[in-house]
């Protein structure tokens, strides 16, 4: 399957804004290897408990010194036990309110950090014109504008938050430091995405925190700076890790979890996959249950050149999720 018509579109609009300044900084910002390598939620062993329920993608060719694995069988029976829980006790709210309707539709308010170093490129200091183009990639992509299922979501950005500190960079997944960053610049609710952009520790291109009942201060996406439309991070530049770690805010896991057995993605229209695609290994199947690898899905590590879809279970399981655990 090549590249579809109207993602070109997407991508070629995304990366108008690359300049001359970005294309010299890649030698001090580092560019992503050509091969894929991902992982996803820390073990129960991470150092701070806060992130157990977090994901990681790994640069390709990395290795992350708190290596972040897939999350485990008992892990994701636990959540979605939760889920369960979750939604029952949303149902039992809205019935003693009186609203029996749940969200149909939802505009996400974005708050975006951006952690610096310094004031140059090499330090943090992308220009505006990424950060609108990864607004502008996460509407389209929810909306089902380059090949997918429409979802539930759009997103609104509030407010671009600059921080120059270099303590809090590069931003290290599980650190004390990442802790102080988030408690110290998280805002609005449970309905507030934050995404925090920077230079990552261990070879990382980003992490999101799943939904919890309680808020907590981590709560977020961390996304490398230079992953957004028009960076530096070879094959992974076009947005697709900012789109991949909202999907993991809003409950996805990975096309991949659990292989070829059991729930896998808790998806019944993703197609089974027994590890992570690399590149873009057109027709690659490796699971004998119907369908190929679901390589085009945005909860796969493929290209982002190769990305370009969720499905209507997706779509589905998100809003549920979004239902409840992060609705007023």
């Amino acid at each position: 399957m090549g590249l579809r018509p109207n993602l070109l579109t997407r991508r070629t609009a995304g990366v108008a804004s690359t300049t001359l300044a970005l294309l010299l900084s890649t030698a001090a910002v580092g560019v992503v290897p050509a091969a894929s390598a991902f992982s996803a939620a820390p073990s129960e062993v991470c150092v701070e408990p806060a992130d157990v329920h977090s994901d990681a993608r790994v640069k390709p060719g990395g290795g992350a010194k708190h290596e972040p694995n897939e999350l485990t069988l008992a892990e994701t029976r636990e959540r979605e036990a939760d889920l369960a829980a979750a939604l029952r006790e949303r149902a039992r709210f809205r019935a003693g309110a009186g609203a029996s309707t749940m969200a149909a539709t939802v505009t996400i308010p974005v708050v975006v950090h951006v952690i610096q170093e310094n004031s140059t490129r090499a330090g943090g200091n992308i220009p505006d014109s990424m950060i609108n183009s990864q607004i502008s990639v996460l509407n389209q992509s929810f909306s089902g504008a380059t090949g997918g299922a429409s979802t539930a979501f759009s997103f609104q950005l509030q407010k671009i938050n600059r921080v120059t500190n270099p303590s809090w960079y590069p931003i290290v997944q599980g650190s004390s430091a990442e802790r102080s960053m988030k408690t110290s610049l998280r805002t609005g609710g449970k309905n507030t995405l934050n995404i925090y952009l920077g230079e990552l520790s261990d070879s990382l291109l980003g992490w999101a925190t799943f939904p919890t009942r309680k808020l907590s201060s981590m709560d977020g996406v961390v996304v490398l700076s230079e992953s957004l439309p028009g960076g530096t991070a070879t094959n992974y530049n076009q947005g697709d890790t900012g789109t991949h770690e909202v999907g993991h805010w809003l409950n996805l896991y990975h096309t991949f979890q659990g292989g070829c057995s059991g729930s896998g993605d808790s998806v019944s229209d993703t197609a089974a996959e027994a590890s992570p695609a690399s590149g873009c290994p057109t027709g690659r199947d490796t699971c004998t249950a119907p369908g190929v690898d679901p390589i085009t899905n945005f909860m796969d590590y493929s290209y982002d050149s190769c990305m370009y879809q969720f499905t209507a279970g997706q779509a589905s399981r998100m809003l549920t999720a979004w239902n409840a655990y992060r609705a007023a």
